[in-house]
């Protein structure tokens, strides 16, 4: 009986990744695109002058191509870094990752579903706070940033070494170049290259998360009863970005779990800083490290980590002082999700998946398959672990009693 209870549990974990997976590769596809697109048709001199600094006007252009881009945190890690490269600022290059990972309307949707409209509010005020915060942290510790050495390593990173493309183009005449569409192709697909071991890991562990652990835990690592005090709300946006460490896939993902913890009696501020602390986990400071360097990633983690903290609990202490605090009787119980329905997930996953499978075949017939693979101790352990992760996944597909 407990080995047929295993059995169920591992299919459910694995037909939870896939459908999590299934769920956000459209947003994957959108972000990458975006992000060649970027790199191809926007030169290094125009991105300086609409982001080249701190200031107002390039910060809000930096949220607003965050908002029109992706709600997946790998995506909007790349086109980041595409912008950064290109000459943005640094704070209106953060602005662009904050934004697209808070501020996207897709993910507006999903908490409304499970959480209700007074998180959608937290959620995108809180998007805002987290840019205007990260500006002034910024502001007041930009000497320890090593900027121009990590903007240095985001070129390199992105093989943009060689200057732009086509430089003596117009933006109109680069649309109409099949030169370069060939060069946002090889791109696009060099992006899924770069990052499709951490995809693959961080599905599964959420697939398993989901699956076998028990709620209990989350109630265990969240300090306070039913009226926490400042401490004790302070503990709970402290442990948020730790829960989110052991549930990372992204916040889309994370929002069921979120709901399951707010009916549980974790605080406002706690689950705010849960779903806010996607861009601050393992795989996504091992992807920044990649881009930019290890100190440059770490300086990013640390900065966002004080203002998701800070901006949780000032979410959470106005919505107290204007009666909008939602109870826990509000949030809707976490259901079985259908994840595969023909809907308009499937149709913007089946117009990507032929996309994706394009721009592969013509980025082989260009270039065969030539593809730069990082032969470090940490990309080989990591492709281990991604095989292994294929073989949990294909095995728990069949073992459903």
């Amino acid at each position: 009986m407990m080995t047929e209870t295993f059995l169920d549990t591992w299919h459910s974990a694995a037909m939870t990744a896939l459908g999590l997976f299934w769920t956000a590769f459209w947003a994957f596809g959108l972000g990458y695109l975006i992000s060649s697109m970027i790199q191809v048709f926007v030169t290094r001199k125009a991105m300086q002058e609409q982001m080249g600094d701190a200031g107002p006007r390039s910060i809000a252009m930096g949220a607003f191509f965050g908002f029109v881009s992706s709600s997946c945190s790998f995506a909007a890690l790349s086109g980041t870094r595409a912008l950064f490269a290109k000459g943005a600022g640094l704070v209106p290059s953060l602005a662009f990752l904050l934004a697209s990972t808070n501020l996207v309307v897709e993910l507006g949707i999903i908490i409304a579903i499970f959480l209700g409209w007074q998180f959608v509010v937290g959620e995108y005020v809180g998007g805002v706070l987290l840019i205007l915060l990260m500006w002034l942290v910024i502001r007041l510790t930009k000497g320890a940033a090593p900027i121009e050495e990590a903007r240095s390593q985001a070129q390199e990173s992105q093989g943009d070494d060689d200057g732009d493309h086509g430089s003596g183009q117009s933006w109109r005449e680069k649309l109409a170049s099949r030169e370069s569409w060939a060069m946002v192709a090889q791109r696009y697909v060099m992006e899924w290259m770069m990052v499709w071991k951490e995809v693959t890991v961080g599905f599964t562990v959420a697939g398993i998360i989901a699956a076998f652990v028990p709620q209990a835990f989350f109630q265990w690592l969240f300090i306070g009863g039913d009226d926490p005090n400042f401490f004790e709300l302070l503990a709970q946006a402290v442990v948020g970005p730790v829960a989110a460490f052991f549930t990372f896939i992204g916040s889309m993902g994370n929002i069921p779990l979120a709901a399951v913890l707010y009916g549980n009696g974790v605080a406002f501020a706690g689950i705010m800083a849960f779903i806010f602390s996607d861009l601050v986990v393992l795989p996504v400071l091992r992807v920044n490290a990649q881009y930019y360097g290890w100190k440059m990633a770490l300086y990013i983690l640390g900065v966002f980590l004080v203002v998701l903290v800070a901006t949780a609990m000032i979410l959470h202490y106005a919505f107290a002082a204007f009666g909008l605090l939602p109870s826990a009787e509000q949030v809707r119980t976490v259901a079985e999700r259908e994840f595969f329905a023909v809907d308009y997930t499937f149709w913007l996953n089946m117009g990507f998946a032929a996309l994706s499978l394009g721009f592969l075949v013509w980025k082989i017939a260009r270039s065969g398959w030539s593809f730069s693979i990082d032969a470090g101790i940490i990309e080989k352990g990591l492709f281990v672990v991604a095989m292994a992760s294929y073989a949990w996944l294909i095995v728990g597909l069949f073992v459903a009693t």
